[in-house]
């Protein structure tokens, strides 16, 4: 099937538009998406700039205000905290209850600075960048409409299928990721801000992708990339590997619209498919590679673990699962009890609507995969690899690989 979508009924958001997938996919002339690509001021690099100068300084200024909160501003509150639970006769660097952390931290002038501070800025950050989008919605929807039906690469859209926990505005981003048509807007240029101005050219991704470890026997004709979101460690799978058939997987319709639009503007074949992660909908045994990055903490602990035996699945024997995320690294889950983290956790779970981060952290993650049949190797690839991509928590250092 090859058709523009409607514009308000894209997304499933105003009734389905259909029971079974619909594939978008076009030889129309590149030229027409030429015609339709918004960037009034053109790109640095990959990335395409913010239309004005203003909302570009606006970004600039939030995004070092951010560098701010989390280095001078952060390392701060961390001395008021060693300081306050000294004073208790508590050794900071030993685990402290949670409910210890919050009665002794919580009210203090100096970490609440640093946590209110925080979160003000990512909700500002929120509603300027969805202001811009919104007051110019017909140039923006337009631009996503033409790349719906064109390639390089598939676009596939099942409308309706979101669950309710889907629904959540984690990160406090307005409509989360499935009930915002530009959440895919709004998610690429937040995150920007998230890593605080170090993945323009999605090189946490590109290091990502480096480090992904392959198959012993050295076949890779197929990758797939859970919970994609707008598509940056897709296109940086299929940089490395070229000849592969690579596809990303998200349950927004809005990220996987987005992901596939900057995949054809910027000329690169890989495809997209709206679908749950823990019901791909993909044959069995037919990835050689299946990745996630900094999914499992977002979703529920049952839903962890259908994502986990559903990679299982999907992988050919031999086969090789690499996930990333904040709790992949059993260092990480140890460390976690000190009286500041308790605090973090606790915004985090609180303030940032990271609604499943307590049974992300009790999760028995290790145990699913071998449970579902996989080898696991805890250590993954090589630490200087692995290193790059330590940030904002994602750790890779576990690996599973379906036996042969």
């Amino acid at each position: 099937m090859s058709a523009i979508l409607n514009r308000r009924s894209a997304l499933g958001l105003t009734g389905a538009v259909g029971a079974a997938f619909t594939m978008f996919s076009s030889h129309e002339a590149a030229a027409k998406i030429g015609r339709a690509d918004v960037e009034p001021r053109g790109s640095d690099g990959i990335l395409e700039r913010l239309p004005t100068l203003d909302f570009e300084s606006y970004d600039e200024f939030s995004t070092s205000t951010r560098v701010w909160i989390n280095t001078d501003l952060n390392r701060a509150a961390e001395r008021r905290a060693v300081k306050i639970l000294r004073a208790n006769g508590l050794n900071p660097r030993e685990e402290v209850s949670f409910e210890t952390a919050i009665d002794l931290l919580s009210n203090d002038p100096i970490i609440d600075l640093r946590n209110h501070t925080w979160q003000r800025l990512q909700m500002h950050m929120w509603r300027e960048l969805r202001r811009e989008f919104y007051d110019n919605y017909d140039m923006y929807m337009s631009e996503m409409e033409a790349a719906d039906n064109n390639g390089p690469g598939v676009l596939e859209i099942n409308p309706g299928i979101e669950p309710e926990y889907t629904k959540h505005e984690i990160h406090m981003q307005p409509g989360g990721y499935t009930g915002d048509e530009f959440a895919g807007h709004l998610y690429h240029y937040g995150t920007n801000n998230f890593y605080n101005g170090q993945n323009y050219q999605d090189e946490r991704h590109v290091a990502l992708a480096t480090a992904v470890p392959t198959p012993s026997d050295g076949k890779i004709k197929r990758i797939l990339d859970m919970g994609c979101s707008c598509g940056q460690q897709v296109v940086a799978l299929k940089k490395r590997f070229p000849d592969a058939e690579v596809w990303g997987l998200d349950i927004g319709a809005p990220m996987v619209r987005y992901a596939h639009m900057r995949a054809v503007d910027m000329g690169v074949d890989v495809n997209f498919r709206h679908a749950l992660a823990e019901e791909s909908g993909f044959p069995d045994g037919y990835f050689d590679i299946v990745t996630s990055y900094l999914l499992h903490h977002e979703i529920p602990e049952e839903a962890t673990y259908g994502v986990i035996n559903e990679a299982q699945r999907i992988l050919r024997p031999g086969g090789v699962y690499f996930p990333v995320d904040v709790y992949t690294n059993p260092g990480r889950r140890q460390a976690n009890g000190t009286g500041m983290q308790r605090i973090r956790d606790w915004m985090t779970h609180r303030w940032n609507h990271e609604r499943w981060w307590y049974e992300y952290q009790k999760a028995d993650f290790f145990g699913e995969m071998k449970r579902a049949g996989m080898n696991v190797i805890e250590g993954g690839p090589k630490a200087e690899v692995s290193s790059q991509i330590n940030m904002n928590g994602g750790f890779a250092n576990i690996v599973g690989v379906k036996p042969a």
